[in-house]
């Protein structure tokens, strides 16, 4: 009982304990955040300090925050994320951003990606035109526009590939979970909000691709990716938590599209069985990474071995994030995965007990105690654990029904 009166006092039965929480959380997330003053170079508005922080984790920290506005009504970082998330949009509002060019992969552009659409199924107010920026939507629509033409069908049967630019050959021809399940569950949210089918079919191919090629086992582990210069028919066996949690969450919005139209459809039953699949695997993969640590999240892959680097130490962000969203879209989980975000929550907090002002948060939760480490991806996944306690505040995803922009067209599978 000790362990759990250290760190940030959070009774999980309470909300304004929880808000509290979660607003200490933020707040120090936030001041790791150097370039939000009227001082700030224009280039870097929007980033975290790099090194370590790739250009990607900026935008999932920001949609870290847009889910926080809504989850606790706190609005005091509004403005700053909005002016965070239109800053990087790049010279064409598609988020290709020339300063970027060298750690821009299909992955990191995906992240700002999913950042919108938090915006968009949030309610999250769209740029005042002032800023002279489109919607939310059309931004995401945009984004998503540069990823489709790049399906590559020249090895491997298709797939995205990790990087985009030839010219980053460390990851070129590496066809991974990441990219591919982030454009899987982009395309996803995008059919159930605006109601285009065009989407659907996208979200269909990116699984079936995923699927044959063994990204996705017939069990539902998430393997990290394969080299496409061998026809991808290597598998890099290595399973981090944010890939199977990124197709978990893409599957649970199929399901709700699907069951909301007919709940006895093939269609229903097949991404229920899809998405009660993948959170089988992630929780036998992900969690209780000791006897006397039931239920607890770590990052199996490195968090044993003490090798997990600065983007792996907010994976566990990306896991609670979306689990909590599948159990609004999907009610049926809930009895699964409400349980698995109160203990986590709960650990988090625990780990939330170091650094000069007591509440920084650390990047194992199964200590009883804070371990040491900190830095934005520890603020992030405790954050995403707390305020996943309040996720039905923000309500189910929004839908728009079909408000496709007619200038923004989607290709379909058979165009590319």
């Amino acid at each position: 009982l000790l362990s759990l009166t250290l760190g940030l006092e959070l009774d999980i039965q309470n909300e304004t304990s929880i808000k509290e929480a979660a607003s200490t959380i933020a707040g120090k997330l936030i001041s790791l955040y150097p370039n939000g003053g009227p001082d700030a170079e224009q280039a870097k508005v929007g980033l975290f300090e790099y090194p370590p922080y790739y250009w990607w984790q900026s935008g999932a920290a920001w949609g870290g925050l847009v889910d926080y506005a809504a989850y606790t009504g706190d609005t005091q970082y509004v403005e700053t994320t909005t002016t965070a998330l239109l800053a990087q949009t790049g010279p064409d509002n598609d988020y290709m951003v020339p300063e970027h060019k060298f750690d821009e992969g299909n992955d990191d552009q995906a992240f700002w990606g999913l950042a919108l659409l938090n915006c968009i199924e949030n309610g999250f107010p769209n740029p005042p035109p002032s800023t002279g920026k489109p919607s939310w939507l059309q931004l995401v629509e945009a984004l998503i526009n540069t990823q489709t033409p790049r399906w590559d069908m020249g090895s491997c049967g298709g797939g995205l590939k990790w990087q985009i630019y030839p010219e980053n050959d460390y990851g070129y021809n590496y066809k991974n979970a990441i990219s591919n399940g982030a454009y899987f569950q982009m395309a996803a949210r995008l059919a159930r909000y605006t109601g285009n089918t065009t989407y659907i079919e996208w979200a269909n191919k990116a699984w079936n691709w995923s699927e044959a090629i063994g990204l996705i086992s017939p069990s539902f582990q998430v393997f990290d990716g394969t080299d496409d210069k061998k026809n991808c028919s290597d598998l890099n066996h290595l399973q981090f938590s944010y890939n199977v949690a990124v197709y978990l969450h893409g599957a649970a919005h199929l399901y709700n599209i699907s069951a909301a139209h007919d709940p006895t459809s093939p269609d229903t039953q097949t991404w229920s069985d899809r998405t009660r699949g993948l959170l089988v695997s992630a929780t036998s993969t992900f969690f209780t990474p000791a006897p006397n640590a039931t239920d607890i999240m770590y990052e199996a892959a490195c968090e044993p071995y003490d090798t997990c680097n600065t983007d792996m130490r907010s994976f566990k962000a990306y896991m609670f994030r979306w689990l909590a969203k599948a159990s609004l879209l999907f009610p049926d989980l809930a009895a699964q995965i409400r349980p698995l975000i109160e203990t986590n929550a709960r650990a988090a907090a625990t780990s939330c007990s170091g650094g000069d002002d007591g509440v920084t948060c650390g990047h194992r939760w199964d200590t009883g105690d804070w371990d040491g480490m900190e830095g934005l991806g520890e603020q992030m996944s405790a954050l995403e654990a707390v305020q996943a306690l309040l996720v039905a505040n923000g309500g189910a995803p929004r839908k728009a029904g079909n408000v496709t922009d007619p200038a923004v067209r989607l290709p379909g599978p058979s165009e590319v």
